[in-house]
């Protein structure tokens, strides 16, 4: 059976607002739900949809362009065709789910009880607080890496502006990929048909080019991470091996 939400679900699911979602309603960019009596539900292409308005929201579009591209969408082209390239440009990167922790639970993992570190780490998006007194984590294994440094000896204040400063970084990496692909690759086709009557082309041309991304990212974070490895051992390794053969001398008698 295919997942259903109520508006409150499928506005968390969306990254959106319920605000947002009924206006959307309101406007005729978003198909009516699923009344079972008084209950409304809507479905996994409402939640494509909803995605795919926020990515042309981010990229420019108005309100009024995207309602005449979904008007002319519907009226000439097969509806799988949009759900096909809105799950192709919307459909998360990564297969991991957040997770529902309690907060003794963070606090084993860190050592910590210290009500600052969950706030800077809440702070920096590692947690998130949730309305019943528990903690959302977006990402566990960022977070496992996180309290595998810390038990190695990085103290919890350095850990989280390194973390946040990591977040950055990417942040900007994903940022350029993103518009090259969009600049390059997507806007001359857009720009072609504006009909979008090419979605299907689109869409395996998205899907083709998701992977690379990734694959040029880890290439990337592979070679950086051993030229520094090989430059910091040049520097450090023989300074502590000077150190620890001093350490081994016997002392004049």
């Amino acid at each position: 059976m295919s997942e259903r939400y109520r508006i409150d679900e499928l506005a968390r699911v969306a990254g959106t607002t319920v605000r947002n979602t009924r206006s959307y309603q309101e406007k005729g960019l978003l198909p009516a739900p699923i009344r079972e009596g008084r209950v409304a539900y809507y479905s996994e292409a409402h939640v494509a949809r909803l995605r795919m308005i926020g990515a042309l929201l981010e990229r420019g579009f108005s309100l009024h362009a995207i309602s005449e591209l979904v008007t002319s969408l519907e009226e000439g082209k097969d509806v799988r065709e949009l759900i096909g390239l809105e799950e192709a440009l919307t459909s998360p990167f990564s297969d991991e789910e957040p997770v529902i922790v309690e907060y003794p639970v963070l606090a084993k993992m860190f050592g910590s009880d210290d009500p600052v570190f969950f706030l800077k780490a809440t702070q920096i998006g590692l947690l998130e607080a949730t309305p019943e007194g528990l903690v959302r984590v977006p990402s566990m294994r960022l977070l496992k890496v996180g309290a595998d440094l810390h038990g190695a000896g990085v103290p919890i204040p350095k850990l989280l502006a390194a973390l946040a400063r990591l977040r950055e970084d990417v942040d900007g990496l994903a940022g350029r990929l993103v518009r090259l692909v969009l600049d390059e690759v997507l806007r001359p086709r857009l720009d072609a048909h504006p009909d979008l009557s090419n979605a299907n082309e689109l869409a395996a041309l998205v899907r083709a080019i998701r992977p690379l991304a990734k694959r040029a990212v880890d290439a990337e974070l592979s070679r950086a991470l051993e030229k520094h490895v090989r430059l910091a051992l040049g520097k450090e390794l023989p300074m502590l091996m000077a150190v620890s053969e001093g350490k081994k001398k016997p002392k004049a008698g």
